[in-house]
Formats: structure tokens, sequence, C-alpha cells
């Protein structure tokens, strides 16, 4: 029997079996747009952490306040257990101790706080960053939309993120604008451009960037010789995680604590990033095993089809048998009707699973403003690579092909004189 015969054959059983087939197509249609949906999500979740948090310089190193050993994540969360410690607890002694460590280019101190700001007639409630001009400059990633960035002269001046200066009040801000920030008069010197930010990651978007020295007088809960969290520049990024160990320890030492006591957290954007990462990779791996779930229930739909499909063409075996057609090629014709199923099923599923992925990235930008920066620039929190593509495309096959070859086997183990009997 030549292949032409083969697909001719299986085309035609197919078309005969009509809602029969197109069930369970759709098993396996489910299945592969589920898997393709949340495979393209997780890695457009991914690459938009990795986007948002290499933002923030792979060379910078943060220390927050507060222990994340109840937590395990290293994200400087606070201990809610053991000694109680005020929130904030960094003082001018360690910006000090910080400086003498060995591979630390630039320290600065940061006061932070949320604070209303008014302009005309219309309020609005913001997140005020207190630092020191000059460092704040050769260690940001931030850039300028429009105007210049703050300077050691500079007293009631201020830099504001993109959404406050275009989407905040009806009337844009534009440099030199006067705004009131707790009630105390400011000029806008500069506008960052937009960053966007995934769960408040990596953002500037909302934040008034002020001297220190102006933040002290907005920002009530932090004293005059304490800090937010101390941000710092190293020489070389390759050896973050040396520096961050001496850190650690240097701090440690200056402060009389130890690690089960230690009331700090030291943490970078390349930590962050790798812990984000695996915390994502095992949920997709889970989402995904669910998914591939649906793949099974459709893998035994196509054994079931196709068994039946074995009951009902049983005369039709014989004849085949009875003109020449050996074991290998009845099975061929079986398996290849399966592997067409999963074939179709692969495709459709894999264009609903385009729909489903670029539905849910719209409703995720929309009501939790995820990726928002990125989606200003015209792309997705989604990725769907050709990989992707072709990885479901072959596994619906495969599972097709597989699901088949018992039904196949049994039709070619069928006796030719049995099988023309039959009725």
């Amino acid at each position: 029997m030549k292949f032409n015969d083969i697909i001719k054959l299986s085309l035609n059983s197919l078309s005969h079996r009509g809602m029969r087939s197109w069930l369970t197509i759709l098993g396996i249609v489910i299945g592969v747009a589920a898997v393709v949906s949340i495979l393209s999500i997780g890695s457009g979740m991914q690459q938009a952490v990795s986007g948002q948090l290499g933002g923030l310089g792979a060379d910078i190193i943060t220390i927050s306040s507060g222990s994340s050993r109840a937590f395990g994540m290293g994200f400087g969360e606070r201990e809610t257990t053991g000694q109680t410690t005020t929130s904030q607890n960094l003082t001018v002694k360690d910006v000090q101790i910080i400086k003498t460590v060995s591979g630390v280019k630039f320290v600065d101190g940061i006061v932070s706080g949320r604070a209303s700001i008014t302009y005309l007639t219309e309020s609005g409630s913001v997140t005020v960053e207190g630092v020191d001009p000059l460092a704040w400059k050769e260690m940001t990633t931030s850039e300028l939309d429009s105007g210049r960035f703050l300077t050691s002269g500079d007293e009631n001046s201020v830099v504001i993120g993109y959404r406050i200066a275009n989407s905040m009040f009806k009337q844009q801000l534009v440099v030199n604008t006067q705004i009131s920030i707790e009630e105390k008069p400011f000029r806008i010197v500069g506008i960052l451009k937009q960053s966007g930010s995934i769960g408040g990651m990596g953002g500037s978007d909302s934040n008034v960037i002020m001297p220190i020295s102006a933040a002290r007088t907005i920002v009530d809960d932090v004293l005059a010789n304490q800090f937010s969290s101390i941000q710092l520049k190293v020489a070389d990024s390759n050896s973050v995680d040396e520096i961050m160990s001496n850190l650690d320890q240097r701090l440690m030492l200056s402060r009389h604590e130890t690690n089960e006591t230690k009331s700090f957290t030291v943490t970078s954007a390349q930590a962050m990033q790798e812990t984000i990462s695996s915390v994502m990779e095992t949920l997709n791996l889970f989402l995904t095993g669910i998914a591939a779930i649906s793949l099974l229930v459709g893998a035994i739909g196509i054994a079931n089809t196709m068994f039946m499909s074995v009951v009902e063409r049983t005369r039709q075996i014989g004849t085949l048998k009875a003109l020449g057609t050996t074991n290998f090629e009845i099975m061929k014709l079986f398996v290849f009707e399966s592997a067409m199923i999963g074939f179709m099923g692969g495709l459709i599923g894999i264009f609903l699973g385009f729909i489903a992925s670029g539905t849910i990235s719209e409703l995720g930008v929309r009501m939790i403003g995820v990726g928002g920066g990125m989606r200003g620039a015209g792309s997705s929190i989604t990725t769907i690579t050709p990989e992707l593509v072709l990885f479901a495309l072959g596994f619906s096959v495969i599972i097709g092909v597989v699901s088949g070859l018992l039904p196949a086997r049994k039709a070619a183990s069928l006796q030719p004189i049995e099988a023309l009997r039959y009725e």
C-alpha cells in the first residue's frame, strides 16, 4: 500500500466519523491550548521580571532594615519573631562602615515614605525618596525624559516619575512647574522616562526624588540620623556576591549582632532575580502539569476512538489483508490516522493558546498594571516562541501516535477470514 493510499483512507475515515472525530480532537485542543498559554505567560513574566530587576543595575546592592529570616526569601521582609526592632534602624554609622568596604564605589543613604502631592486643585499620593544628589546621579539607571538630574545646590527641587507627570493630574506637569508636597512648595527640574513596573519592583514612575535634607521635612517616621535604606554601587559587578558577604559581616560586627539577631537585609537585583525566577519556574511547572492532565484525557479519547474504529472497520481490514496488505501497513494506516487527530488538535490548540495568552495578558495589564512600561512599547507580557509552537505541535502528534499504537496492533492482528466474516 502506497503512502498516498494511507493518507486517503485515513482522511476518509476521519471525515465519515464526523462529530466523533471532532470531539476526540477537542480533547487534544483543550490540553494543547492550556499548555501553550501557561508556558507563554510564564516565559513572558520571567522575561518581564528579569527586565525590570535588570533595570536596577547588576552592580547595585541595597541594604534595608529588618531581617528576612522568617520568610527565607531575601527580599528585605522584617523578622516577626524574636527581638523587636524599630522600622527604620539604619544609621549614619552604617553608611560610614559601608564606605570602608573594599570594592564599594558610591554610597547613598535614602529616606523614603508616602506623601500627598498637590497641583492646582488636584491631589494624589506618591512615594518620596530623599537622596544624596551626587551619589544618586552616579547610581541611578533611570533616564531623563526632560529636564536634568538633581545637583548638590538644589534645595526645594524634585525629579518626578513619568506617571506623575503625564497621568496623575488632568494637566501634564512639565519642567519648572511648581507643585506642593505635604503643603511644601517644590519646583520640578526633571522628569524621568517611563520604566513600567511589576508588582512595584524596579519602577520609578510614581516616585518623587528630592534632596535628603528636604525629604526629612516630609517623611516624619525617620529620625535625623537614620535612613529607610542604603544603596551602594560596586566597582565590579562580578564581585557583588563577595562584597555582599563582606558587608554582612562588617555591619553585624559594627552593630553587635549575630545571624540570629540580625536586623538588616543585604540584597541585590541579581539575587532577587534568581529567587523570583526559581519560584516562577516551580509555579510554571506545577501549572503545566495540571494542564497536561487534559492532554492525558485527550490521549485516552484518541485511544477509545481508534479502538471503536477498528471494530467498525473490521470487514475493511479483512478486505485489505485479502488484497495483500501487510500487518505493518495496517498498523501504519491506524497510527497515521491517530497522528492526524493529534496534529489537527495541536494546530487548533496552538491557535487558541495564542488567543488565550493574549487575552490573559491584556487583562493582567488592565487590572493589575503588570508590565506597564513594556506595554507602552507595544509588547506583551506573554512570549510565544517558535520552539514552544514546535514543541506543542510535536507533543500532540506524539500523543496521537502513542494513543493509536494499541488499536493499530489490534487491527494488524486480525485474521483475514475472521475479519471478512465479521458482521
